[in-house]
């Protein structure tokens, strides 16, 4: 059977925890950030979130090498 290959998109974007779970960045932290994002909710953004668990399987098919 052949390799699996990773999606090294993917493998830039996800790290796993130490309990297994998958770690992101949250969107809209790159740009347009003057007047319509206020600071509380940049401080939020720029924070990082688990993946959700419907998103889970399609994480670990991309990433097969990441644990």
């Amino acid at each position: 059977m052949p390799k699996m290959k990773t999606r090294k998109s993917a493998a830039k974007r996800f790290k796993v925890t130490a309990t297994g779970q998958y770690v992101r960045r949250k969107c809209f932290k790159s740009h347009l950030l003057t007047r319509s994002k206020n600071a509380k909710r940049k401080r939020r953004l720029s924070q990082q979130a688990l993946v959700a668990s419907a998103d889970r399987e399609q994480v670990e098919r991309m990433t097969p090498y990441l644990k």
